[in-house]
C-alpha cells in the first residue's frame, strides 16, 4: 500500500525510537494503530456507500430499459394481449376473475359417458 522497503522501515524505526523515546514508543504505536483502524474503517464505509450508490444507478438504468422493451413489445403485438387485460394497469374485477375461471373449469371438465347395461351374470 505505502510500498515501503526494509531499509526504509528500518529507518522509521531508528527515528521514532529517538524521537518519542523507548519507554513512549509502545503508546505511540498503539495509538496509531487505532488510527490506522479508524480511518480504514471510515475508508471502508466510504466505499460501500459508493457502491450502493452505483449499483442503484445501474438498477434505475436496467429498469427503464426493461421498461422502453417491454413499450417495444407491446407495440408491436397489441393483438396478443388477453382479453381481460385493461390498458390502465389496473387489475380485472374479482368478478371478472371468478366467473372466467368458472368457465374455464366446466369446458375441461368431461361430459359423464352413456352408461352401458350391465353384462348378464355368469352362472
Amino acid at each position: 500500500m505505502f510500498d515501503i522497503g526494509p531499509d526504509e522501515l528500518l529507518l522509521i524505526v531508528v527515528v521514532a525510537v529517538i524521537v518519542i523515546g523507548p519507554k513512549d514508543l509502545p503508546l505511540a504505536l498503539r495509538t496509531a494503530g487505532r488510527w490506522m483502524g479508524k480511518m480504514r474503517k471510515v475508508s471502508g464505509h466510504f466505499r460501500t456507500g459508493l457502491e450502493a450508490m452505483i449499483r442503484e444507478a445501474e438498477m434505475q438504468e436496467m429498469e427503464e430499459k426493461w421498461r422502453e422493451q417491454n413499450a417495444k413489445i407491446m407495440r408491436e403485438h397489441p393483438a396478443d394481449a388477453p382479453p381481460e387485460a385493461e390498458p390502465t394497469g389496473a387489475y380485472p374485477s374479482p368478478q371478472v376473475q371468478v366467473a372466467s375461471a368458472e368457465a374455464r373449469v366446466a369446458e375441461a371438465t368431461p361430459e359423464k359417458p352413456a352408461e352401458a347395461p350391465a353384462p348378464p351374470p355368469l352362472a
